[in-house]
Formats: C-alpha cells, sequence, structure tokens
C-alpha cells in the first residue's frame, strides 16, 4: 500500500511538491493542511481536502507530514504538526542524487535534479530544491532551505533555519550561523555569524538580528 502522506501549506509551493511526490512509487498526498487562513479550508486543492491544523489529528496515525514552506519559518509550522502528533517522511525525487553516504533528518526533502554529496549530513526538515548542489562533508542544520541552483560547497557548517537563495554559492570550508540569510546570486566568501542578512558578491552583511520562528 502507498504511504499516506500531508502537505503542510497550500500556496504555491505546496502544488509543486504535490506534483513532484507524485513521481516517488509509494507514496499519496492526501490531504493539505492550513494553519494561516482558516478561509481557505473546506475547500480543495488538487483534488485534495485543505484541513485546518487544528482538526487534522485523524490524519497524524497514519499519515507523514512533508512541510512546504521555504521561509525561515518552516521550525514553527512543523513543530506545530508535531504537536499535533504528526511524524515526517523523509522524500529524494528520482532524479535528485543522494550519496548513500549522507545522511538526511526526518522530513527532509531533496527535489528534481538536486545532488547532496558524501559525509555530509542534512538535519531535521531540510528543504532542498530542485538543482541545488551540496558538496561533501558539509552539515546543514535543521529547517534550512537551499533554493533552485544554489551551490553550497564542501567542508561547510552552516547553523538551523538559515535560508540559501536561488544561485547563491557559498565557498568552501565556511561557518554559515544560525537564522541567516543568503540573497539570490550571493557569492559566500567569509564566515558568518548568526542572524545576519548578506547580499551580492563578495557577499556583504545588509542587515542584523534576522527574526526567525
Amino acid at each position: 500500500m502507498a504511504q499516506g502522506l500531508v502537505i503542510l501549506g497550500t500556496y504555491l509551493l505546496a502544488e509543486e511538491i504535490f506534483d513532484l511526490v507524485g513521481d516517488i512509487p509509494g507514496c499519496e498526498v492526501a490531504a493539505f493542511i492550513e494553519n494561516f487562513d482558516r478561509a481557505r479550508c473546506g475547500t480543495q486543492l488538487e483534488g485534495r481536502p485543505i484541513v485546518w491544523i487544528d482538526d487534522a489529528g485523524a490524519y497524524a496515525k497514519n499519515h507523514l507530514a512533508l512541510c512546504a514552506l521555504s521561509t525561515t519559518r518552516r521550525r514553527a509550522y512543523c513543530q506545530q504538526a508535531a504537536a499535533a502528533g504528526f511524524r515526517f517522511a523523509t522524500l529524494v525525487h528520482p532524479t535528485a542524487r543522494v550519496s548513500p553516504r549522507a545522511r538526511l533528518g526526518e522530513g527532509t526533502f531533496i527535489s528534481a535534479l538536486a545532488a547532496v554529496a558524501t559525509r555530509t549530513t542534512l538535519g531535521r526538515c531540510v528543504f532542498v530544491n530542485r538543482g541545488a548542489l551540496i558538496g561533501h562533508h558539509t552539515a546543514i542544520g535543521d529547517y534550512c532551505t537551499i533554493q533552485p541552483g544554489a551551490n553550497v560547497a564542501g567542508a561547510i557548517t552552516m547553523g538551523e533555519q538559515t535560508y540559501v537563495g536561488m544561485g547563491a554559492v557559498v565557498l568552501e570550508r565556511r561557518k554559515i550561523g544560525a537564522g541567516c540569510v543568503i540573497a539570490a546570486g550571493a557569492l559566500v566568501v567569509d564566515d558568518m555569524p548568526d542572524h545576519v542578512q548578506v547580499m551580492g558578491v563578495p557577499a556583504r552583511v545588509t542587515k542584523t538580528a534576522i527574526e526567525v520562528k
């Protein structure tokens, strides 16, 4: 029997995740879970019901959750779902390449054409979007988002809840703090402290005290 899934989120990325899950044998999406706009509940998305998070307990008994937020708010939503009794699916799209020597945390999703190299560890509920590259011997913290075409090189340490924008590049052997935002197209050549936003080539700090939830 197929593994039943629910998708956390009901906006555009949720539709993308639904489409990608359709390529993974043995998985079937049963519902979308909403926690922001209750007016969306009682309708359907992709032919599946949209259910309010507080009413989703029945799904938690035999469905795994997959988060469809690509923002620094991934942790809050995942923790809310966990409190409702959900466990999380760990999925890899068939066109991605993940080393058998890499380790993926619960709830991590590797999208189409992405690559994760050897001896690399991804934490809980990490989202690696399409075509992103993660090098060898790298450690990515919980709830991070690596957006399309980003290239995180080898021997990187990245703290939890950091967001790496589309096409950004992080050079090897750098230490990236928790709760950071790396803008699209940025080239990170230096270590980064916690909770900063960086932009540009080379990347420079443009904002501090970034708040993540």
